[in-house]
């Protein structure tokens, strides 16, 4: 109706508006050292990672899609290894490892989390897997105790995919500490997101460590004297200044999401929606900084709930439609029909709504009014 107030999937203006002094004076301290590349604000955000993380060492990067790229060259994956990885994720969980010549191997999610199967892995494991890339995906972390104990049983690297997922933890450790490798992005829509593109990468191998610097710098050491065919992937210092600011209220903006994810819960089951679609799930082992909050719609509703709430103000995205083993550049990947079935029935069933730090609760109730409102409609024109 249009007297009601629209209610955007994310904000990030809204987010930003009062930290933006701060913001501005930490940029213009940049400009004044004149050091946008490997100035002390990256150093200092890479040690506050790791104390976050409760790593070593952390490595900042151009991007969340070239951690992955550069932790798998830091293993040295390339033609002839497989990788397992789950299919329903972002494309660059996958394209990493297309890139260096490797093959993934796609595994099937969980019905309720939508992470890896952890059950399914071991039997996608051939002679020529060399690592598997669990996605803690939309906040949650995967089943990372089994897939590491899966790992260190055949001698397999696990790359912890923690981009939606910087602060999370599973059985009270954090995301990024499990594995060989963990990685991370700082894409304006994560829960730490910088203005543009930004990573981190998160180990405590010293030698692994030492490498992903090396890699990510062109290979280069000491300058104009290549020791390793590297790639040009800086996190620059303006990112790393406006991320500090932005760390330090990240604990209250993931307890926010958690309010907001209750307080959804709440408010769908006194609504009865909870009949209509299937509320998420929190795995008891795991501490959820939802990212995203996901929905499943069945019986083909989905893009009509939607439509019902764009037309009503409502923002709301479908991650992901198209999972990527059904995407048209991995069509050469062979995967058996029917192999993946939870994969592609929640492409058809999940929906994601708003679920950022700033969300009001009049904001909720107005999701929950309008998602009422579209099985209200259909129960009537049934009768």
């Amino acid at each position: 109706m249009a007297d009601e107030p629209n209610v955007p999937l994310l904000d990030v203006g809204r987010g930003n508006a009062p930290l933006r002094q701060e913001m501005l004076a930490a940029i213009g301290e940049v400009i004044d050292s004149g050091r946008f590349l490997y100035g002390p604000d990256v150093s200092a955000l890479e040690n506050e990672i790791a104390t976050l993380s409760q790593v070593d060492h952390a490595i900042g990067c151009a991007s969340g899609s070239d951690a992955l790229l550069l932790a798998l060259m830091a293993l040295d994956i390339g033609p002839g290894d497989e990788v397992i990885v789950p299919s329903f994720t972002f494309f660059a969980s996958v394209s990493c490892i297309e890139r260096l010549g490797a093959k993934p191997v796609f595994v099937d999610i969980l019905p309720d989390t939508f992470n890896i199967n952890h059950r399914a892995i071991e039997a996608a494991i051939t002679p020529a897997t060399r690592a598997i890339i669990p996605v803690h995906l939309f906040g949650q972390c995967a089943a990372i105790d089994k897939i590491c104990q899966i790992g260190e049983k055949h001698g397999i690297a696990i790359i912890e995919d923690a981009a939606q997922a910087i602060a999370s933890a599973y059985h009270s450790r954090p995301a990024g500490s499990w594995g060989r490798i963990g990685c991370f992005s700082f894409y304006p829509t994560k829960n730490l997101g910088g203005m543009g593109d930004g990573g981190m990468m998160t180990t405590n191998d010293p030698q692994i460590a030492d490498r992903l610097r090396l890699l990510s710098s062109h290979g280069m050491r000491p300058r104009y004297h290549h020791r390793a065919l590297g790639i040009n992937s800086r996190l620059d210092t303006f990112q790393a200044a406006v991320l500090r600011v932005k760390l330090k209220h990240l604990p209250e903006a993931t307890v926010s999401r958690q309010k907001n994810a209750t307080r959804y819960r709440d408010m769908l089951q006194a609504a009865d929606l909870h009949k209509h679609f299937t509320l998420p799930k929190l795995d008891p082992n795991a501490y959820h900084v939802w990212n995203q909050y996901s929905i499943r719609v069945p019986d083909g509703q989905r893009d009509a709930v939607r439509e019902h709430l764009a037309s009503h103000g409502v923002g709301s995205e479908i991650y992901y439609p198209v999972p990527m083993h059904q995407q048209e550049c991995f069509a050469h990947v062979a995967v058996q029909p029917g192999s993946l079935p939870e994969t592609e029935r929640a492409a058809k069933e999940i929906l994601n709504l708003p679920i950022f730090p700033e969300l009001q609760e009049s904001e909720q109730e107005r999701v929950v009014s309008v998602l009422r409102g579209f099985f209200q409609g259909r129960q009537k024109a049934a009768a």
